[in-house]
């Protein structure tokens, strides 16, 4: 797309009327409490996207599936931002890797809600994740519109980089995330990494690929009293806090953080005695009991600290509370931890994989590691975590670092997407007539 941008071509996206837009998350709604279950990153992403881009005058209706008998059909998640909820399959029961076979019944709801309007009631739809691109393929086509894809996580990507012990993805989401790769009108990236990643492994046209940073809500994700926030989390004033906020699942790589806190106890023992380690999150489809067995096994079962999933305030209290947050995952499309504790002005230790080499600032708002070894991540959380001057300066190249990224900034990069979308799609049916 970039070549095409002349003053000519923006004056023209400029014309194109962004009113409504469908946006699709077929399996986990952006009311889900993230950091269980499947509820994570995305969920975040599209309340927040849906959000700004309402306030912006674009009215979003958001699509997911029922699983509860007790959700209401349609909510109000924000002015301007509905969010209906359709059944597909039985309410509980069902994995993420069970819904492609839920896919007819969803859609066949997407397509029932859209038909009680009037045509043309939605100008484009927006999928989040590959399920939700098999739907809005078929509603778009359906509907005459553009499809907008954003797959967050890429099936090909993870297998590449897949944790021990963790299971590959399966050959149907592979397949289908290259049938979207090619019918979308337009891909998504968060980072330019992950275009690379679009364009390499599923030879995604570089034309219809943008990269649009996620953001960060920095009215609630702002520096505070640490000592204030250990208070009210009932963690040690005089502790070295290392926090890890996400799903307690391989791909997030909890277990390499433990790894590398038990190997500091053998190289700086004085210096590990003093980290409290902090793990706020729910297990995902993985056995309950796997990390806390893990720490005992480690000698780590006495320090660690086990805390439920929030959100908002509840969960800036925590990145306040850290010295340091921990992100050693085996993959990230971008890293939305990372980004909100380094906005609370807390450096974070990150993998040096996907979107957290855009989401943190190595050697400025935090360190990143070439590897999942525990040495390595001993040795990081060793200068990291021995080394006061050095949190103080990446805590204020955190804070300056999280402040390029908003929610707004997000939304105004969609709507300009959305508009190049539309009129690519305009210019299209010109030529065909």
């Amino acid at each position: 797309m970039q070549q095409r941008r002349t003053p000519a071509f923006r004056a023209r996206c400029r014309k194109q009327i962004v009113r409504r837009v469908a946006m699709v998350s077929v399996h986990t709604s952006p009311l889900a409490q993230p950091g269980t279950g499947d509820a994570g990153g995305m969920n975040v992403y599209v309340l927040n996207t849906a959000r700004e881009l309402a306030r912006s005058g674009v009215e979003v209706e958001v699509f997911t599936r029922a699983t509860s008998s007790e959700e209401p059909p349609t909510v109000e998640a924000a002015p301007g931002v509905l969010v209906h909820h359709l059944p597909a399959g039985p309410f509980e029961g069902l994995s993420k890797n069970d819904l492609p076979t839920q896919l007819c019944a969803f859609t066949g709801g997407l397509l029932r809600a859209e038909a009680h309007n009037r045509p043309g009631h939605y100008d484009l739809i927006h999928a989040h994740y590959w399920l939700s691109g098999q739907a809005a393929w078929v509603a778009a086509d359906r509907w005459g519109v553009p499809l907008v894809q954003t797959f967050h996580t890429l099936a090909k990507v993870k297998n590449a980089q897949l944790a021990e012990g963790d299971s590959p993805e399966p050959i149907g989401r592979v397949v289908g995330e290259e049938q979207i790769t090619t019918e979308a009108d337009l891909l998504i990236a968060n980072t330019a990494a992950e275009a690379e990643e679009l364009h390499r492994y599923y030879g995604a046209d570089e034309r219809r690929v943008e990269v649009i940073h996620p953001g960060v809500d920095l009215g609630v994700f702002r520096p505070g009293d640490r000592y204030a926030a250990r208070q009210a989390l009932g963690l040690p004033h005089n502790a070295l806090v290392v926090a890890f906020v996400g799903r307690i699942q391989p791909a997030k790589a909890p277990d390499v953080l433990l790894r590398g806190l038990a190997r500091l106890r053998v190289h700086n023992p004085a210096l590990a005695e003093r980290i409290v380690p902090v793990f706020v999150g729910g297990p995902s489809n993985t056995d309950l009991f796997w990390l806390p067995k893990l720490a005992g096994e480690l000698g780590l079962g006495d320090r660690v600290q086990w805390r439920t999933p929030r959100s908002g305030e509840a969960l800036a209290q925590v990145y306040r509370a850290a010295d340091a947050v921990a992100v050693p995952s085996y993959n990230e499309s971008f890293g939305l931890v990372a980004l909100e504790a380094q906005a609370t002005g807390t450096p974070v230790i990150a993998a040096k994989v996907g979107g957290l080499t855009t989401a943190v600032s190595d050697g400025r708002s935090g360190i990143l590691v070439d590897s999942h070894t525990a040495d390595d991540w001993a040795a990081a959380l060793g200068r990291l975590m021995g080394d006061g001057a050095l949190r103080e300066r990446l805590a204020a190249g955190a804070r300056t670092h999280a402040a390029l990224f908003s929610w707004q900034a997000t939304a105004e990069g969609l709507s300009g997407a959305y508009r190049r979308a539309l009129l690519a799609r305009s210019q299209a049916i010109t030529l065909n007539r």
